[in-house]
């Protein structure tokens, strides 16, 4: 049983900081059903962490270190029956169970946007740019993984301007959070 939910732990680990990639512009209409900020998904994984302590995982670590947040989450180090319990307890408070909420249509909406996002930056000269998740995420680690620096002045530059082939889903904003890792 364990094992079963364990995808919906690790997406939340692997997704946070790529669902908030998407952006939380609070001025856009549709904002109440977008993605949540980058200090959501960290204060959800922070509550999360304290949950578990409180459920009998006395020696959970909070997410400062994601490796040892998702290592603390492998399932071969994680059979006692009191993980498994504070697991089941805990769920509901990770980035993944809440923007699992979002409707089809949203989620669409997300990955139509990221789409163009990624083909806009490919056509001002970062070939490699990978496409998003099927479900919209961008990440910091699938950028490394195709060898792109979010540091690097054109491609905040390009990013700046591909932000409006989104139509307000990733702003400027959104792009200077993603690059600073927030």
């Amino acid at each position: 049983m364990f094992a079963q939910r364990l995808p919906i732990v690790a997406a939340a680990i692997g997704a946070a900081t790529a669902i908030a990639a998407c952006g939380s512009h609070s001025n856009h209409p549709s904002s109440a059903a977008r993605p949540p900020s980058q200090a959501q998904v960290r204060q959800d994984m922070v509550s999360f962490s304290r949950c578990m302590r409180s459920h009998g995982v006395p020696d959970f670590p909070d997410p400062d270190s994601p490796q040892r947040f998702k290592a603390a989450l492998d399932p071969s180090s994680s059979h006692a029956p009191a993980f498994q319990s504070a697991e089941t307890a805990c769920r509901h408070l990770l980035p993944a169970s809440r923007a699992s909420r979002q409707s089809a249509a949203q989620t669409r909406a997300r990955v139509t946007a990221a789409l163009a996002f990624a083909r806009c930056l490919r056509g001002r000269g970062f070939p490699r740019f990978p496409d998003p998740t099927s479900t919209g995420e961008l990440s910091h680690e699938m950028l490394a993984g195709a060898a792109i620096d979010v540091h690097q002045p054109a491609l905040l530059r390009a990013a700046d301007a591909c932000a409006s082939v989104t139509h307000g889903a990733i702003t400027k904003a959104d792009v200077a959070r993603f690059a600073a890792g927030q």
